[in-house]
């Protein structure tokens, strides 16, 4: 697929530095189960450094729990476990003993425009998707505080977790975290926090204003091999209320060596086996440092802003969406007569096919809106100035040979 290049806009997918790489050799080499601080005492305390330096760099609780996990859907999995585990207790429900067979039903309210990786994280914890309760969204993506409202006052008879976004998969948009949280938490219910690429513009002084409030949410998700290019698979999780997350994933058992002193992995993520994800973590937090990591942030929203308003001026395109940070929507019109909105939408299809065909640029499609777009989404530390003009330069072409 050529994703770990610099001309790869498709799916939010990042690329992978060079310190995360060569530390996710030595990680292969020494084959650590970072499952309990007695399998591979280095691999456990250097996820507690990753644990530290991410709270910091996110702009998170200091002392927010936290967890390595293999993406943001098992992010999800594991927030939305402790969030389970809370709520229901509120209720005199303990859900580790009981289940949820009996519990009060608990409701998930979140915009149409979430991502399907929270659907499944419902589904995978026993709540259903019937629990997800869909509002709408504004021009600017953003979920109406309206809506929410009325939803929290409908629903106040039972427990309520509501999922907010840290930049939306189309356009990047971020809900109005300070308005919305002090709404939920009013009611008593839990807020949990979509960041899966877009949490990490508060590492940036320029774009941190998207996410102010979002440090009053109980629950954050997000990837470190989208932004912070590390290697597959790597996800992190953050809990406000420790005790939550660890009543939701931990175990104990005669056969185990449990340390008291130090911090077990296994208490804090879903899984037991696992792979010694926070050495390339840690590697790339070296290699970039904290305004390296800012730097790299501005530098593919600077990309893909660039990105899709020269496209967006090439004949026979459209601008859909100018990038807030990293995420645009361009489509193309079918130039035949009468054409109508079918016709631009087969036509958008055959040019993002077309591109990649040459080979210099992959971009994927979407449906925004009822209009088939391209959608521009700028990830890699990889992407330079050449790399943008050389997707420009491919989509032109094609557009060139579509019009002859």
């Amino acid at each position: 697929m050529g994703n770990a290049g610099g001309r790869f806009f498709a799916w939010a997918i990042g690329g992978t530095l060079p310190a995360a790489l060569a530390a996710d050799w030595l990680t292969s080499t020494w084959n650590q189960n970072a499952a309990l601080s007695a399998c591979s005492p280095a691999a456990a305390v250097t996820e507690e450094i990753c644990g530290r330096w991410l709270k910091d760099i996110l702009g998170l609780p200091s002392t927010a729990s936290f967890a390595l996990v293999s993406g943001c859907q098992m992010a999800h999995v594991t927030c939305l476990a402790a969030a389970r585990n809370r709520i229901l207790a509120r209720y005199s429900w303990d859900h580790e003993l009981y289940g949820l067979t009996g519990a009060p039903r608990i409701k998930v309210l979140s915009s149409s425009e979430r991502h399907g990786s929270i659907d499944r994280a419902v589904r995978l914890l026993g709540m259903g998707s019937r629990s997800v309760v869909e509002l709408p969204v504004d021009d600017n993506g953003c979920l109406v505080a309206q809506a929410l409202n009325r939803a929290l006052a409908e629903y106040s008879h039972g427990p309520v977790i509501v999922v907010l976004q840290a930049g939306d998969l189309n356009i990047g948009a971020y809900d109005p975290f300070s308005e919305l949280i002090h709404l939920v938490h009013r009611r008593g219910a839990w807020v949990h926090i979509d960041g899966a690429f877009g949490l990490w513009a508060a590492a940036s002084p320029a774009y941190r204003h998207l996410l102010e409030g979002v440090d009053l949410a109980d629950s954050w998700a997000t990837d470190g091999h989208k932004w912070l290019n590390v290697p597959y698979d790597c996800g992190y999780a953050f809990v406000r209320h420790p005790d939550a997350h660890k009543n939701s994933m931990s175990y104990r058992a005669n056969y185990l060596t449990h340390q008291e002193l130090v911090r077990d992995q296994i208490d804090w993520n879903p899984e037991w086996s696992r792979r010694g994800r926070s050495f390339a973590t840690y590697a790339a937090l070296r290699q970039l440092g904290k305004s390296g990591v800012a730097l790299l942030i501005e530098r593919c929203c600077r990309h893909a802003q660039s990105l899709v308003v020269q496209v967006a001026a090439l004949p026979g395109a459209e601008l859909v969406w100018k990038p807030t940070v990293n995420q645009g929507l361009v489509r193309f019109l079918d130039s035949k007569d009468n054409a109508a909105l079918a016709d631009h939408n087969l036509w958008t299809d055959s040019v993002i096919s077309a591109v990649a065909q040459t080979g210099e640029a992959f971009f994927s499609g979407t449906t925004w809106r009822g209009k088939r777009c391209m959608r521009v989404s700028v990830l890699n530390w990889q992407t330079s100035t050449e790399d943008v003009a050389r997707a420009v330069e491919a989509i032109k072409r094609v557009l060139e040979q579509g019009r002859s």
